[in-house]
């Protein structure tokens, strides 16, 4: 028996809290962050900021908060100013004020009642710690929706009036809001919207190479040299692109599929465990969606499953699929049909999310179709067919 080697260096870079040294596409959103909050540097106490970041799921709000937060207390102990970031999810604490102030408070008195105040006075409180420690904090509400929802104006106005209320005391409280959608504030008053509307931050969702570019850059930190091929990282950036440009998707596919990997004891990260690490989270293929597939359907299908089975590649000509096609027909007493119909089968296939076709240049000698098989593990939809076709279905 061979020897367990697993493929990761240090698989802890995968996690969802580890915020990377650089942010690969968003050193332009970095950049205004830090133009946006240069007075804290310069003047602290002078004034207050409020900053919302908004984006789709994955797209990096969190960690550009948490890195733009690393950064600025690095460069603030440099510079003698005593300045936190204090970092809150507000659904997790159940969009409470009470309960995220209280949370905030802790990271300076860990050991302060948790009950006895109003939320109100929380704030205060909490104002009255960072004076006497002459501190300065960036909180950020992370899904900010959840406190909007649940307490609407009157718990975002306490934080975002705190300012007029000190006026002539150093201001020591700034906030970063985090959310998906703007949509979330339209619940919010006039006057309360005015004081968080003036800078925010839109994060676009990352385009398929950028994604190749985190994915490479993850690989490069969690796995031992030459463990993931490109053809893993392709086809996971392609699955992360079709969710909406998911990196945190995209992430999560390869540590799970670096599990597979180790779990067979592989040595390496083949496509295969990426359709597996897939099938684990969006279900697989029932037979009940096989079943009404046509008979040539099903066998061109199967010849397509046999390929990846076979090989390490993420993608192959629809010319070599057409191949294997036909040996599979000759197995199964059928003659194979045309060119032109198989490219039909190919299209169905595509409508029905089974298999993923493009078309590429093909060394100048015109134009050819690759073929991907993206979310079924290709030994999974073998035996799926096989069964099928056994039982004439």
């Amino acid at each position: 028996m061979s020897r367990y080697k697993s493929v990761f260096k240090d698989e802890t870079k995968l996690d969802i809290n580890y915020v990377p040294n650089k942010l690969l596409h968003r050193n332009k959103e970095l950049d205004m962050l830090k133009e946006f909050s240069s007075f804290m540097l310069q003047s602290p106490g002078k004034m207050a900021q409020r900053i919302i970041i908004t984006g789709d799921v994955g797209t990096g709000k969190t960690a550009l908060s948490q890195r733009f937060g690393a950064d600025m207390t690095l460069e603030a102990a440099k510079r003698g100013i005593n300045l936190r970031y204090v970092h809150v999810n507000c659904r997790e604490y159940r969009g409470s004020l009470f309960l995220i102030l209280q949370q905030a408070v802790s990271v300076f008195h860990p050991t302060f009642p948790k009950r006895g105040y109003s939320a109100e006075e929380l704030l205060q409180t909490f104002v009255q710690v960072l004076d006497d420690e002459n501190a300065y904090v960036i909180l950020a509400l992370d899904e900010f929706e959840s406190l909007v929802e649940r307490e609407g104006s009157e718990a975002v106005y306490k934080l975002t009036r705190l300012s007029e209320a000190r006026h002539g005391k150093p201001q020591r409280l700034s906030l970063i809001c985090i959310l998906r959608n703007l949509k979330a504030i339209e619940r919010l008053d006039d006057s309360t919207k005015s004081t968080l509307q003036s800078n925010i931050i839109r994060l676009e969702r990352y385009a398929k190479q950028q994604l190749v570019d985190i994915l490479d850059d993850r690989v490069s930190l969690a796995f031992k040299p030459l463990a993931v091929s490109d053809e893993a990282v392709e086809l996971i950036a392609g699955l992360a692109f079709s969710e909406n440009g998911n990196a945190r998707f995209g992430i999560e596919l390869l540590w799970r599929a670096g599990k597979y990997a180790d779990t067979e004891n592989l040595g390496a990260v083949p496509p295969e465990c990426v359709r597996k690490a897939v099938s684990s989270i969006i279900p697989a293929m029932r037979k009940s969606d096989l079943a009404p597939l046509s008979l040539h359907e099903k066998l061109f299908l199967l010849g397509v499953s046999k390929i990846f089975k076979d090989n390490q590649e993420a993608h192959v000509s629809l010319a070599e699929a057409e191949q294997t096609y036909a040996v599979i027909c000759e197995e199964f007493g059928e003659e194979s049909n045309s060119h032109t119909q198989l490219w039909k089968y190919v299209q169905n296939l595509a409508a029905l999310g089974i298999l993923d076709a493009e078309v590429s240049a093909s060394d100048g000698r015109g134009r050819s179709t690759m073929i991907c098989l993206p979310r079924i593990p290709a030994d999974t939809l073998e035996k799926e067919l096989k069964s099928l076709l056994e039982k004439g279905e």
